[in-house]
């Protein structure tokens, strides 16, 4: 009997400490989520500010009204991270914002409503604004891209990978305001790729052909530019000495 009364003590006790830890959670979870309440991990430059300001939340903000997913992607999108994961904390109370920045490989501008955007330009051909991206010193990045516009990503990364691949140096990338595709070899000089990026694939190949045969065959004439809107048949402009 005595053994009986124990063990009902003890399931009393449990389901007092249950219920007791239950009401807790649910409280934490509509208290109001401050600024102050967000904690940030995986980068030194963005604050808890910076997240308040890119998302579409309102401070303060009941804990249970966070949509998570839908803060990653706002997150995502207006801070050009590589990746972003947000959960909802009771303990200890608030948001935890884990996010993975992207790593500028080169200078570029962009215009956005008739204005012109200084920012970065990661291996994936996305653009970073100045303010999201880590203090830099410009005279480590080799590349500047000019004319920037999203339709260009794919295009831009397949440039980026081919210079890890193939034996050329690429100094800049220009896109005109309708499109048109010029590079600047730091040997070859200024390079006409015209407007259909399909053709990207064999032009990179033939810009490392050229640059294999100049470095063979000792050129001394002085490249002035190299036209390879047709790559079947290539235009090399030069000046003799």
């Amino acid at each position: 009997m005595k053994k009986e009364k124990n063990i009902n003590n003890k399931s009393f006790l449990l389901l007092t400490l249950f219920l007791f830890s239950t009401s807790l959670i649910s409280l934490k979870t509509i208290k109001k989520v401050n600024i102050q309440d967000i904690t940030i991990a995986g980068s030194e430059f963005i604050s808890q500010n910076v997240v308040a300001k890119n998302s579409s939340l309102k401070f303060p903000i009941r804990l249970i009204l966070i949509n998570a997913h839908f803060l990653e992607k706002e997150l995502k999108q207006n801070l050009s991270l590589k990746n972003v994961s947000v959960s909802r904390q009771i303990f200890p109370f608030g948001l935890k914002v884990n996010v993975k920045t992207r790593t500028p490989i080169a200078y570029g501008e962009r215009i956005l409503n008739d204005k012109n955007i200084s920012g970065f330009i990661d291996k994936d051909g996305i653009f970073i604004n100045k303010q999201n991206a880590a203090n830099l010193d410009l005279n480590t990045l080799t590349i500047k891209v000019f004319g920037w516009k999203d339709k260009y990503k794919k295009l831009l990364s397949e440039i980026f990978i081919a210079q890890e691949n193939y034996d050329f140096e690429i100094v800049k990338i220009t896109f005109s305001p309708n499109g048109f595709l010029t590079l600047e070899e730091i040997n070859l000089k200024t390079i006409f790729l015209g407007f259909n990026p399909n053709l990207i694939s064999y032009q990179l190949q033939i810009i490392n052909n050229l640059k294999n045969e100049l470095k063979k065959n000792n050129f001394s004439e002085k490249i002035d530019n190299i036209d390879l809107t047709d790559p079947n048949k290539p235009k090399i402009k030069v000046f003799k000495p």
